[in-house]
């Protein structure tokens, strides 16, 4: 065990501070993940009650995922100038807000505008959760408490499916209530933060924020994203449409580069992503992003429409992959912590995602519970061993002043994967769907128009023949996802592979500047560890502790 841990302006934590701080961070990041798992199973009736159509279902999650993405280095910057505690207040009050709204949506198009501001504060707790965590544990011991985060995860996201499922199916409560439930959580959450957490905080004047660059970036991805889901159905791959949003989308990417390189304050910081560790992670993070979003956001639509499962059946039906993060990431937090070494489960984890997702690539609408099951177990396994363990070898490189920056960029990243991942995946879901629906109303000699050719989901209201066709459509047509999902898991194992092996160091900061430099490119290969680290308070303003 390593010696307590020092900071500027701070007594040591003792492990009981460091598991009360835990209790409310941990409950915030419960009530983020639960926000999203507990619509998981109750979205396809909620886009069915709306009318909606797939596209909408795609969008309700993007909304969130896009949102995210855009503010999440916006929040890591802002906790490496103010004080992270009341950033993960504010976080939380958005996101409250935001629920609420969503609650009280009548349309699929507000529910996909109130997803949208709630992902705001999605982002702000994503980023910052992590970004407090890293500044109260050292590298080497945060192994041990990233076992807690699975173990968060996994009740959010065992319990989430079940919980929307069962109250999508208690005629007194309905879909609307998969938003208010999380509210109350949200409450506690603030007050128990509000009595446990301390951290240091150092003030920078003259700070500048650039809303520029993540305005750009958001703007970018959100044109490529509307062009992915209109592309091929309401207008030409080869057209005017393609080249006025492909070409403006990289147009507005390129700016958002030129002015990142230029930007006092970037959002993204260039100089920390073009690192060998943080670039290797942020393409590993993209693509288990895109993986793991594109992928399992359809498993609930899959057991429901596909299968015919009701939602709280559909939920029950997901524990097999939430067991395996749960196991896994417990593990692994374990024997990182035991042995300092990183790399070999983030390459384990990458290998075997890409293999749960190429078992999943085989179902169909017909296929055994069982092999599904066994597959959904596997990739749970990988996605435990592999998400926050990505975040944790860059912050092993960077200085605590950077740990904000450094870990948003890897959640930007990764929730910008999720969210191309999602609507890509969706797009050829919807297409695939489609089509199949067309070509067999047609050889059973019935009018593809106004049957379930639109890709509607409301399809309780079709007749016993159209609604074999339309579930038979998407059980088939998830297996392709799927087998897309393993592809671009590929590029996740051999970013893996690329890393250097390293040993985490038991400090919370870095010894010096010159070490710092040293960490940043990588060089960190042998270095000592060191147990203890004080912190020189900034030149401007004296640390606040609050």
């Amino acid at each position: 065990m390593s010696a307590p841990t020092t900071t500027a302006g701070t007594e040591p934590m003792t492990h009981r501070q460091t598991l009360e701080a835990l209790s409310g961070l941990l409950l915030v990041l419960f009530v983020a993940m639960l926000s999203s798992t507990v619509v998981s199973t109750a979205l396809p009736k909620i886009i069915g009650s709306l009318n909606g159509s797939q596209n909408q279902y795609t969008w309700v999650v993007t909304a969130t995922l896009l949102t995210a993405t855009a503010t999440t280095p916006i929040w890591g910057k802002l906790a490496d100038l103010f004080n992270k505690k009341l950033l993960i207040q504010v976080a939380i009050v958005v996101f409250l807000l935001g629920s609420v709204i969503a609650g009280f949506s009548q349309s699929a198009g507000q529910l996909i505008a109130a997803r949208a501001f709630q992902g705001i504060g999605v982002g702000g707790l994503q980023a910052l959760v992590q970004v407090a965590i890293a500044a109260m544990i050292p590298p080497r011991e945060r192994g041990r408490y990233n076992g807690y985060l699975g173990g968060v995860m996994a009740v959010a996201t065992v319990g989430g499916p079940l919980l929307g499922g069962l109250i999508v199916d208690t005629s007194w409560l309905g879909w609307r209530w998969c938003f208010f439930v999380g509210v109350p959580v949200a409450v506690i959450a603030l007050i128990l933060l509000q009595a446990t957490l301390h951290l240091p905080t150092l003030r920078r004047e003259n700070v500048k924020i650039d809303y520029l660059g993540a305005g750009l970036i958001a703007a970018g991805v959100s044109v490529l994203l509307i062009w992915i889901s209109f592309v091929d159905g309401s207008f030409a791959w080869l057209s005017w449409q393609t080249v006025a949003m492909v070409g403006g989308a990289l147009l507005l990417l390129a700016l958002a580069v030129w002015v990142e390189s230029r930007a006092a304050e970037p959002v993204v910081p260039l100089a920390i992503v073009r690192q060998h560790t943080t670039a290797l992670a942020i393409l590993g993070s993209l693509a288990v992003g895109m993986a793991m979003f594109g992928g399992a956001v359809f498993l609930g639509q899959y057991f429901q429409i596909g299968r015919g499962y009701s939602p709280t059946e559909a939920g029950l039906l997901t524990i097999p992959m939430m067991a395996g993060v749960l196991g896994s990431s417990i593990v692994a937090g374990r024997l990182i912590t035991r042995t300092g070494r990183i790399k070999p489960y983030i390459v384990a984890g990458s290998i075997i995602l890409v293999a749960g997702f190429a078992l999943l690539g085989t179902i169909d609408h017909e296929t055994s519970l069982v092999l599904v099951g066994v597959a959904m177990f596997i990739v749970g396994t990988g996605v435990g061993m592999t998400m926050q363990n990505l975040v944790l070898a860059v912050q092993n490189t960077v200085a605590l002043k950077d740990i904000g920056a450094a870990s948003s960029s890897v959640a930007f990243f990764r929730s910008l994967g999720g969210t191309i991942g999602v609507s890509v995946l969706g797009a050829v879901l919807a297409h695939r769907v489609t089509d199949q629906i067309t070509r067999d109303l047609t050889a059973a000699g019935i009018p593809a128009s106004g049957a379930g050719g639109d890709s509607n989901l409301n399809i309780t209201a079709l007749p016993d023949g159209i609604q074999h066709i339309v579930r038979a459509a998407y059980g088939d047509a998830t297996g392709h996802i799927f087998l897309i999902s393993a592809a671009i898991g590929v590029v996740g194992v051999i970013a893996a592979l690329l890393l250097r092996p390293v040993t985490l160091r038991t400090s919370l900061d870095l010894p010096d500047a010159a070490t710092s430099t040293a960490v940043g490119a990588d060089a960190v290969d042998g270095a000592p560890a060191f147990d203890q680290v004080t912190i020189d308070p900034a030149p401007k303003g004296a640390p606040d502790r609050r």
